[in-house]
């Protein structure tokens, strides 16, 4: 039997997003396969955690791109931004407070995808749409933050997926907007 790593994967995923404690026996099971099988492609729970954060980068990276964060006002690319990173917004949940992650070196990865969150609120601020007394650094993990908590939200049957979208920027937006005071 050929296994798919990929679907492995994203079965993992699955599991972990929605019980973060989960073993490598209930991933395996979730996954359709045996545990022999699951440490024959994964040494390890951190060979498995290390393969879902390059998962999540590559899938975050997609986002990115696919939001085209250059074009247009700074909020409307955000608010593009955060439909297309919806669909990982569980593993990226998972992985944001997944602390063995950030035990010694920082994937390059990480780097440049807040490079890249950190520029839109840059470019915004420059442009005079969000407000300037917030570092770029910070409004990145304040995102990341939102994206996570929505994400958890939405699992458990607290927010309606199809809000996913609008209470994040709204609460985001509605937070790093410069208000022009009289």
């Amino acid at each position: 039997m050929t296994v798919n790593r990929d679907q492995v994967l994203r079965t993992a995923a699955a599991v972990l997003t929605r019980k973060a404690t989960a073993t490598m026996d209930e991933v395996a099971r979730a996954a359709g396969i045996g545990r022999a099988t699951l440490h024959r492609h994964f040494a390890g729970r951190d060979a498995l955690v290390k393969a879902l954060e390059e998962l999540g980068i590559r899938e975050f990276e997609t986002a990115l791109d696919a939001a085209r964060l250059d074009e247009g006002p700074a909020g409307e690319a955000l608010r593009r931004f955060v439909g297309e990173v919806e669909p990982a917004a569980g593993l990226l949940g998972f992985l944001v407070t997944e602390n063995q992650l950030f035990e010694g070196d920082v994937d390059e990865g990480w780097n440049r995808l807040d490079a890249r969150v950190s520029a839109l609120f840059r470019r915004g601020q420059e442009q005079g749409e969000f407000r300037i007394d917030l570092s770029p650094a910070w409004l990145t993990e304040a995102f990341y933050g939102l994206i996570s908590s929505c994400a958890w939200a939405v699992q458990d049957g607290r927010v309606a997926t199809k809000d996913f979208q609008y209470m994040i920027v709204e609460l985001l937006l509605g937070g790093v907007r410069r208000s022009v005071k009289p």
